[in-house]
């Protein structure tokens, strides 16, 4: 990373400003504004999240906002309603309330002084998710949006649920959001209210994996903040950006499609982070990138950025599994449009054990014989090596050698390839199957097989096949019963060399990336026209004249000071004599001091995931949290414990916090609920 310290404009920092709300509450800004005559008012470009500005976030803040208002640019990054030092509670993600606040903010933001009246609007994952969906809301002020890392459908592409199927991730949210939502404002920033406050956070906020396992179909509660539902409603210009190692790619696919504005689109082979940041690598110089379109799109400045390929994507050379990388080797692939001309349907049949490429219109079986059929119900092993749903580079949470995986699935492989195959797109599977249980699912993984055997996981999809039809009115199973099926697999661009094979694999389970149906399941599948569909990339790669990125720069880093190191770990404990699994996820942020504001900050949290022989109601998982924030004689701590475990009929929670003030504890409180299952 490229610390650059000298810039076009002088930056002034405002710690913070509190901006009025039309209900009389005020959310709290940092403001880093240029310096410039009053005369010369400039553009702004407003983040808005609820992971606190004054401190959890500052080190990302200081990278990043000195930079852009340098150029020119006043930045405002806003803690939202019920978060970090602003008023109010917060009671779930992604509500009208908070839309209607960044409305609010952006008209505020417009009226200012030092604002010549056009805003922008940028941000990663949640910032990501609201920046389109206040796009949406077409506040007259907002010109332009940068999203970042996130999803225009709430249910179907989202940390919750993936084909029906209910993710771990979701667990692993509510974790995440119960100990934020617990966190105190700063007293130095809002008074002697601080206590107040954060009473009334931890007492009204909820239990919002509660909220979530009650809506296990896609149901209003998802639609209502999901802009897929209406592309029409958002008339600015959008930039979307993903990577391969994140959750949410497929939104820049969709978004490219069906947005009728001005637009580009962006996937790298990131995790979830911004990309002048990107695990894996090459990172890019993305603050470079973010300038020129918002030098485009608020400044006016013709610079050739909207006469450039509209979708630009990295695409990935085999390399050996493993659970971390620090760099993926490939090359940039651009598309002028999307669904894109260069790519054409290659098919493969399954057969046992086998992937036939052939003409997709083409079935498998001969007339007068009876197709060939194949039984499945794999062990709850299968998952272990799948990694994150959502890779955070909080290392290794990506999957690993999938022969593991493979041993408890049906594998079916193509021959050694004689020349390369490049995919770019979404590569589906259709199935004929059958199932003795009225509930049931199915992972299938696509992976890269090198003449040594090591399995390298591409691409995967889940189905929960009471949804085959639709995720809004799923219906069971009837027994034996024979079914159709078709299995969306998440987006990639990928290069299968010479020499290697193509396998797809198959499992009835997938734990704990995805909880397990009720009771384990007999999956048949009767190769009748079973298709595994690739899209597949003609176009000469050598001709692509992509401008290649800058490197990676920001503004000086924040200056802390380390106290504690930082732990990342996954770990797979086996009990052997009790028939136990379980995987263990240590993610330690260590202890350090910021030392502009003198705040010490310990954050820890810890995931278990366990199952129990072949019992399938014996999946628990179990996540822990530690929080501390201490300055001078203010000293808080909070203490949060999440359980989810399950019957075959039911989900049960419980959770508990506690907090403390010093040496005393100051709140506690438990939850218990059990929530009937709803064909999950």
């Amino acid at each position: 990373m490229e610390v650059i310290n000298d810039f076009p404009y002088n930056v002034r920092e405002i710690e913070n400003v509190f901006i009025p709300m039309r209900d009389g509450k005020q959310l709290a800004a940092r403001i880093w504004l240029p310096e410039t005559s009053p005369e010369s008012p400039l553009p702004a470009l407003m983040e808005y999240i609820p992971y606190r500005k004054r401190d959890i976030t500052r080190g990302r803040d200081a990278s990043n906002h000195p930079y852009l208002a340098g150029h020119g640019y006043v930045c405002v990054r806003v803690d939202m309603r019920g978060s970090g030092d602003s008023d109010g509670v917060l009671t779930d993600e992604y509500t009208q309330q908070e839309q209607l606040d960044a409305v609010d903010a952006i008209e505020w933001i417009a009226r200012q002084a030092w604002c010549d009246g056009n805003v922008g609007m940028m941000g990663i994952s949640w910032g990501g998710f609201n920046s389109l969906q206040v796009a949406a809301k077409q506040p007259p002020a907002l010109k332009a949006i940068i999203s970042l890392c996130s999803s225009d459908d709430l249910y179907a592409d989202n940390m919750h649920y993936m084909g029906g199927c209910l993710l771990g991730d979701n667990l692993s949210e509510a974790t995440v959001m119960l100990a934020f939502n617990a966190l105190p404002p700063d007293p130095l920033i809002v008074g002697d209210r601080w206590r107040g406050m954060w009473h009334e956070r931890m007492e009204d906020s909820g239990l919002w994996i509660d909220k979530w396992l009650r809506h296990q179909r896609r149901d209003a509660y998802w639609i209502t903040s999901s802009v897929c539902e209406n592309y029409d409603a958002i008339r600015c210009p959008v930039y979307a950006i993903g990577g391969w190692a994140d959750g949410f790619t497929n939104t820049v696919f969709r978004l490219m499609e069906h947005l009728d504005v001005p637009r580009k689109g962006l996937i790298g082979p990131w995790g979830h982070k911004y990309p002048h940041q990107g695990i894996p690598g090459p990172a890019i110089g993305f603050l470079q990138e973010a300038l020129r379109w918002w030098d485009y799109w608020l400044k006016g400045d013709d610079n050739g950025i909207m006469d450039e390929p509209m979708l630009r994507a990295w695409e990935q050379d085999s390399v050996p599994p493993d659970n971390a990388y620090e760099d993926r080797p490939g090359r940039w692939l651009t598309e002028s449009e999307w669904p894109s001309s260069n790519l054409q349907e290659q098919c493969f049949v399954l057969s046992p054990y086998r992937l036939t490429p052939q003409t997709c219109s083409i079935g498998t079986s001969e007339p007068n014989v009876e197709p060939a059929t194949m039984g499945l119900q794999s062990p709850l092993s299968v998952g272990l090596s799948a990694g994150k749903w959502c890779s955070y580079a909080a290392t290794p949470d990506l999957p690993g050698d999938q022969r593991e995986e493979d041993g408890g699935s049906l594998v079916f492989s193509t021959d050694a390839l004689t020349e390369s195959l490049n995919i770019f797109g979404t590569p589906s599977l259709e199935l004929e199957v059958s199932s003795n249980q009225p509930q049931a699912m199915l992972a299938v993984r696509l992976s890269d097989v090198a003449p040594d055997g090591k399995a390298t996981r591409v691409t995967y999809g889940l189905l929960n096949l009471t949804h085959r039809d639709s995720n809004a009115e799923p219906t069971p199973l009837e027994p034996h019963r024979t079914y159709r099926v078709t299995i969306e697999m998440n987006g990639i661009a990928q290069k299968f060399p010479a020499g290697h094979q193509l396998r797809l694999s198959i499992s009835t389970s997938y734990w704990p990336l995805a909880w397990l149906p009720p009771k384990p399941a007999q999956v048949n599948m009767t190769f009748n026209q079973c298709v595994l569909k690739l899209p597949v990339r003609t176009a000469d790669h050598h001709g692509d004249g992509l401008t290649h990125f800058g490197a990676s720069q920001s503004a000086p880093p924040l200056e802390i000071t380390h106290l504690a190191p930082s732990k990342h770990n996954w770990l797979l404990h086996q009990d052997l004599a009790a028939k136990g699994s379980t995987l263990e996820v240590i993610n330690d942020q260590g202890c350090f001091r910021i030392n502009d504001t003198g705040t010490e900050i310990h954050r820890c949290a810890r995931e278990y995931y366990t199952t129990v022989g072949n019992d399938f109601t014996s999946a628990r998982g179990e996540t822990m949290t530690e929080s501390s924030f201490q300055r001078d004689d203010w000293h808080t701590e909070v203490y949060t414990r999440t359980v989810l475990s399950c019957t075959e009929t039911d989900f049960i929670i419980h959770a508990q916090m506690d907090a403390y003030e010093g040496q005393y504890r100051v709140f506690s409180k438990n939850w218990e609920s059990t929530i009937p299952r709803d064909l999950l």
